[in-house]
């Protein structure tokens, strides 16, 4: 028996393929510390739930006696591995502190976990996981610790169980994927008003993809971003349409056939905020430029962002007018970021961390 076991996911919703994973790894600990990603990302068809309702589904759905050995830890999206690695250990860290009290009277006398001078968490710690496509490389990331998988207790997946919760005309096929008290929170939570908003928006990325489907091969869009920074404040746009209508956003596009890279953020930049800063002065103030790459980082299917940085230093923030897919572009203090974290698209809060650097909080125990 192994003092701790470690079981990662988005669980947006929580399956019973989750479910056997969970409970295997119930089997095999004494607590099971359960990290739950993408913890603070916006609201969308991709990720419809808070990481606190997840956490709740997931409670639900064990008995009662196994509640008290499952804690729940966040963890944010990274631009990097490395960042993401080092957040989950820390927050596996932070986590097994927080419950020693609890756990020095369930583990057995004969433990061989322990903490060392360092903090770190206890040896005896065993992953579990599913080896599923490149989204599951994570389980190698962690070689301090034993690693279990598993294969495929169940046909459901997540994208099918939220395809069923969206789109499905009769609960049988979301029914068959969930754990009935995770199906029961489901039934409640399609009465919110954020549902009927997430499932338009499902059927336009749904519709929006369909133009798709008689290419030869998945297509691979091209955008640019602009992170926009002067003084301490850095240029936002809110989003004026969907996919993302509402949520915060940095200015940008899909890149024109017959431009660079760099002359499409420009483009792009005009066309959304008008920012009145010529041409020259910008390509003068280019601090930096990144790829954004992740494979599931934009809804609307594989998109690569090439994001440009521009430092326009202490001058006056020069005046802006949102337009084109803009609904609203202003300055905003970059130490206002953190508390908008839920409320960007895709991944535009990493891409302003990144070029920005500002400090991240640590997450919640």
């Amino acid at each position: 028996m192994h003092d701790l076991a470690v079981f990662v996911g988005r669980f947006q919703p929580f399956h019973k393929g989750h479910l056997a994973l969970l409970q295997h790894a119930l089997s095999e600990a004494q607590r099971c510390i359960v990290v739950i990603g993408s913890a603070f990302h916006a609201r969308s068809p991709r990720h419809p739930f808070s990481w606190q309702q997840r956490a709740e589904m997931i409670r639900r759905a064990l008995p009662e006696t196994d509640r008290e050995r499952v804690s729940f830890v966040p963890v944010r999206d990274h631009h990097e591995d490395a960042p993401w690695i080092a957040e989950v250990r820390q927050a596996i860290t932070s986590a097994n502190k927080a419950n020693t009290a609890k756990a020095a009277t369930t583990f057995t006398a004969g433990s061989t976990g322990s903490t060392d001078a360092t903090g770190s968490a206890p040896t005896a710690v065993l992953l579990v996981g599913h080896r599923k496509d490149a989204t599951t490389a994570y389980l190698d990331w962690f070689p301090e610790w034993q690693l279990t998988t598993l294969s495929v207790a169940s046909t459901a997946t997540a994208r099918a169980a939220r395809d069923a919760l969206f789109g499905a005309t009769d609960d049988g096929p979301l029914r068959a994927m969930v754990p009935l008290p995770a199906f029961d929170f489901l039934a409640i939570w399609r009465n919110e008003s954020t549902f009927a908003a997430l499932q338009e928006e499902w059927t336009m990325l749904r519709d929006y993809r369909a133009t798709w489907a008689a290419a030869p091969w998945p297509p691979t869009l091209v955008t640019v971003d602009c992170v926009v920074k002067c003084r301490d404040h850095v240029l936002l746009i809110r989003r004026g349409e969907a996919p993302g209508k509402g949520l915060l956003a940095v200015p940008g596009g899909f890149i024109e056939q017959r431009e660079t890279t760099h002359r499409s953020a420009l483009r792009e930049l005009e066309e959304e905020t008008h920012l009145d800063v010529p041409d020259a002065d910008l390509r003068a103030c280019l601090r930096g430029t990144a790829v954004f790459d992740a494979p599931d980082r934009s809804e609307r299917g594989r998109t690569i962002t090439h994001a440009h940085y521009f430092d326009l230093g202490d001058r006056p923030w020069p005046t802006v007018r949102a337009d084109d897919d803009a609904a609203s572009a202003s300055w905003t203090p970059i130490s206002a970021l953190v508390a908008e974290e839920a409320h960007f698209m895709d991944d535009h809060f990493a891409m302003l961390h990144h070029f920005l650097q500002f400090e991240l909080p640590a997450p919640p125990a």
